[in-house]
């Protein structure tokens, strides 16, 4: 008797832990133009999903797979789910080096800059539906994002005027330019509908799926050399310009699954 009632009051608290962890609706219903952000779950259960014109749905980013199910999901003209992944920061430019004011010394070199962030992965999206009336056209937005250019390199200081006993000063070096970051990696789309026409016959006009890989940031422009100072012994040299910073790779395109009848 002991051991049942254990067992009983485990499986009540896992079905309230299940059902906690899920957004269950009767029916959800978005005006047009109106958004619908889904928030402190990763799982969305609805009998009745009707998105109408250029409505949308932003997937929870603080999970890495979101899963909607529908009894019946009908979408109008332009709706939209989002789950795309946000750029990456650009990199910080490197400070330019200090120009000489007193006389026959080098110009300070450029510093160099900061590389660019990677883009943020996508949200993976997982549709389940049991009956699906696109009228309009539905988008599904996964891609990843894409990362951020990198920082220019400082330019260098110029270096200080020459005079009759001692020679011109040399410009800084620039800073070197630093390197993208990478783009992200696109989302997984996978859907699976019971009673739909044919899934693959869809795609492309009613039902658009982007989840390609984020663009890797451009590398940062390598800083300029100072100007070299003049004088009557002898000229300074110009300054060496840096490194130009590396383009980055993009990221990963989404995997597709179409499962229908």
């Amino acid at each position: 008797m002991m051991s049942r009632v254990v067992f009983f009051t485990l499986s009540f608290c896992l079905l309230v832990s299940i059902c906690a962890a899920q957004i269950r609706l009767n029916k959800l219903v978005l005006e047009a133009k109106e958004k619908y952000q889904i928030l402190g779950s990763d799982i969305i259960v609805v009998d009745t999903l009707v998105m109408n014109d250029s409505s949308s749905i932003i997937l929870n980013s603080s999970k890495m797979d979101n899963f909607i199910h529908a009894k019946i999901a009908s979408f109008g003209y332009g709706c939209a789910i989002y789950g795309y992944g946000e750029s990456g920061a650009l990199g910080k430019k490197g400070e330019s080096g200090a120009t000489q004011s007193a006389p026959c010394r080098n110009g300070a070199p450029g510093k160099n800059a900061s590389a660019g962030e990677r883009g943020k992965d996508a949200i993976n999206l997982s549709l389940y539906l049991t009956i699906m009336k696109i009228n309009g056209s539905l988008i599904i937005n996964l891609n990843g994002g894409d990362g951020g250019k990198g920082g220019s390199g400082g330019r260098g200081g110029d270096g200080g005027s020459g005079t009759r006993v001692c020679q011109a000063g040399d410009g800084g070096s620039g800073g070197n330019g630093a390197d993208g970051g990478d783009g992200g990696n696109a989302g997984a789309f996978s859907i699976s509908c019971k009673q739909c026409p044919n899934l693959h016959l869809l795609m492309g006009e009613k039902l658009i799926v982007k989840n390609y890989g984020g663009f890797g940031g451009v590398g940062g422009d390598a800083g300029a050399g100072g100007q070299a100072g003049l004088g009557p012994l002898r000229d300074g040299k110009n300054g060496q310009r840096g490194i130009e910073g590396k383009h980055a790779t993009q990221g990963k395109a989404g995997l597709l699954t179409l499962n229908g009848n």
